[in-house]
């Protein structure tokens, strides 16, 4: 019988006791009930609570010794070395054959005795609330993505207003500096304002060192880039991510709601597009006990914020480096070339995904950003001015390969240079593909392999005929201009010249005569 039939049973016992006038012995058997049960709903309305017998363990009688020895012992082990359930089992079958007992047994067992013991730990968690514009979590989660038909981890900054709800996500291929602080104005842009907090863990972009307690040696990027947005910096304690657990629990929302299926887009942009859409949407929806969505949250929210600052912040770490003997420059730990003679210093500017070279007030580089360690990143355009003085190192060049490998090298190239050195020779037809590779500066890739293929189809294995090539195909382009009037200028016509007035000269002289 449960507790709740038990209950309005004794109530029934207690008003035929009172009510009917009835005896113990007419009660219990009126409603068919024992004597003692009678007695018991008469002295109290709430049934006494039974006791539960304790049940003996035949088989987990001989292993509790043991179990409790070694949950002693892991008192003093380190907090990742201490003895799990299964392990206790593997070893009591390891030590103790006699003994036959299930694991499930020793599991529940083991938890019984960490709970006394005090090795598991339950916390007890206080609601937070929040003032408008007053906080904003920050953190980074991984998801996958089919980019380009091809699996890409995506490492995912998220901001989260913790007075409305809303989140911002955004993805980039690595977590660095530079993507941590570019996140950070694209989610000042999406909210219209600056926190006056940004709490996060304690990250490398942002921390240095931890010291005691609360206090971190912050990098000093991390330091002008909270003074020019003017906003302050918390950092939770290590290990407790629950501190900021509004944002762990948007990134694992957002993820299992939004990633599911896996996305497949056509480049990193295009993803980041179709998060700030599914971010847009989740402005809809109401969380927990709210009455107001995050959207109308979100709009509350705006006149708390602070106000964005005219100029953004320089987001690029900047390095000088110098140039060395094989035409690149050492950015972090990885080379990008330059067109440049070997010595010159240059400004690097690194960003989230690429890597410009500066000198002398010019970009004279772009590269793709490579996050890899000790790699060479090449531009062939960048060599080709010191392959004319060394021709026969084009056709092993690094530079070269790597061109291959991005598909910037067609096959027309290799055909078209194939022709020239059965024509002028293995150098001096190298020479001469290089002289053709130059032209592309001035009138771009995607023209000279044009201008190529139609060399080939023509026959002509000339540096100067891919130029004329080059030219009528840049004229034939030019824009048609507008006819001008010219009605006005008939006052400045004048008749075509004539010689008929010198055919006078000619009567002077006889036919016969010849003149010297």
């Amino acid at each position: 019988m449960d507790r709740r039939a038990k209950v309005e049973l004794f109530e029934q016992i207690r008003r035929e006791y009172e009510h009917g006038g009835g005896t113990i012995r007419g009660i219990a058997r009126k409603l068919g009930v024992h004597r003692r049960m009678v007695r018991e709903a008469v002295l109290s309305a709430i049934p006494v609570e039974r006791k539960t017998p304790v049940r003996e363990r035949p088989k987990l009688e001989p292993a509790m010794a043991f179990v409790d020895t070694v949950l002693e012992a892991d008192k003093q082990a380190p907090r990742k070395q201490r003895h799990t359930a299964h392990r206790i089992w593997c070893r009591i079958r390891a030590e103790m054959p006699e003994v036959k007992v299930a694991e499930s047994t020793i599991r529940g067992y083991v938890r019984e005795r960490k709970i006394k013991l005090a090795l598991i730990h339950r916390e007890t968690f206080i609601p937070q609330s929040y003032v408008w514009g007053g906080e904003a979590q920050v953190d980074w989660y991984e998801a996958y993505a089919d980019i380009c038909g091809e699996r890409e981890k995506a490492h995912i900054f998220c901001m989260r207003s913790m007075a409305s709800g809303g989140a911002f996500h955004c993805a980039f291929p690595h977590a660095s500096q530079q993507a941590f602080l570019e996140a950070h104005e694209l989610a000042f842009a999406y909210f219209s304002g600056v926190f006056k907090t940004l709490r996060y863990d304690n990250l490398k972009s942002a921390v240095k060192k931890i010291l005691r307690g609360h206090q971190r040696e912050e990098t000093t990027r991390f330091i002008a880039f909270r003074s020019h947005w003017g906003f302050q910096s918390e950092f939770c304690t290590p290990g407790e991510g629950h501190e900021k657990g509004g944002v762990e629990g948007e990134g694992g929302y957002f993820r299992r709601n939004h990633m599911v299926p896996v996305p497949k887009v056509a480049s990193w942009e295009a993803l980041n597009i179709f998060l700030l859409k599914a971010s847009r949407n989740d402005e809809q929806r109401l969380i927990g006990d709210r009455t107001q969505t995050v959207g109308a949250g979100m709009n509350l929210e705006r006149e708390h914020l602070r106000t964005l600052p005219e100029e953004g912040f320089d987001l690029a770490a900047v390095h000088f480096p110098h140039v060395n003997a094989s035409g690149c420059v050492k950015v972090l730990t990885n080379f990008y070339s330059v067109p440049l003679p070997v010595g010159i210093e240059v400004q690097a500017k690194v960003h989230s995904s690429y890597v410009e070279i500066w000198h002398q007030g010019e970009c004279v580089a772009r590269h793709e950003r490579c996050f890899n360690r000790q790699q060479k990143v090449l531009n062939l355009e960048h060599y080709l001015e010191a392959l004319t003085k060394k021709p026969g190192a084009f056709a092993g060049s690094t530079p070269l390969e790597q061109w291959r490998a991005q598909g910037r090298w067609p096959a027309s190239f290799d055909r078209f240079w194939e022709m020239l050195k059965q024509r002028r020779g293995q150098q001096p037809g190298t020479r001469a593909m290089i002289e053709v590779l130059l032209l592309g500066r001035q009138y771009g890739y995607p023209p000279l392999e044009e201008a190529i293929e139609k060399a080939l189809d023509l026959s002509c294995f000339d540096v100067e005929a891919v130029r004329l090539l080059l030219d009528a195909e840049r004229d034939g382009k030019r824009e048609p201009h507008e006819a001008v009037e010219v009605g006005a200028l008939r006052v400045y016509d004048r008749p075509q010249p004539t010689t008929r007035n010198y055919d006078q000269l000619l009567g002077s002289y006889s036919v016969s005569e010849v003149l010297q």
